[in-house]
């Protein structure tokens, strides 16, 4: 069962959350019931600026980045890997055409500080306000790599300060 997690016992195993859970970004108004997700497999957690934060990438193609444009909060929840199937569906489908939430068959929530949805299968919840964003610049990389996953389709770069964490026990220390 979720449970209030305070931020300085959060514990993820960072690197797996993100490269085989995946995580699902969530942004917009919950109660506007104007809102768009999409699945997550490149980001961060951590430290900045004293406070702790969430860093998401998000291609500008992607209608989510209409979302994070336009509302300053948004969420990112885990889910156990019985859901893979639910966030492919959400990774792969835009928003635009279809219901793809109401597809998935994942159910929004309301967050409990901020305007952005959380989902009720979610392990873990954590609720963020933006706090900065950059358009990645292919001047900066330094590893050859990096330039081979683009094709002139960089993502913009957001920082979200972590209001609040929602878990289950294998998130607390």
């Amino acid at each position: 069962m979720r449970q209030p997690i305070e931020l300085e016992h959060l514990v993820v195993k960072f690197h797996n959350l993100w490269a085989n859970q995946w995580l699902l970004l969530t942004c917009g108004d919950f109660e506007k019931k104007d809102y768009n997700a999409m699945t997550v497999g490149w980001g961060s957690l951590g430290t900045m600026w004293g406070r702790p934060f969430a860093q998401v990438v998000v291609r500008p193609q992607r209608y989510t980045f209409e979302f994070m444009n336009r509302y300053d909060t948004f969420t990112l929840c885990v889910f156990p890997l019985a859901y893979h199937k639910a966030l492919n569906l959400l990774g792969t489908k835009s928003g635009r055409q279809t219901d793809k939430i109401k597809e998935s068959g994942l159910t929004p929530i309301p967050s409990s500080t901020i305007a952005a949805p959380s989902f009720a299968e979610a392990e873990l919840i954590l609720e963020c306000q933006k706090i900065y964003w950059q358009d990645m610049d292919p001047s900066h990389f330094m590893a050859p790599y990096i330039a081979k996953l683009y094709n002139q389709d960089y993502h913009r770069i957001y920082f979200g300060e972590i209001k609040a964490a929602f878990g289950e026990d294998q998130y607390r220390t």
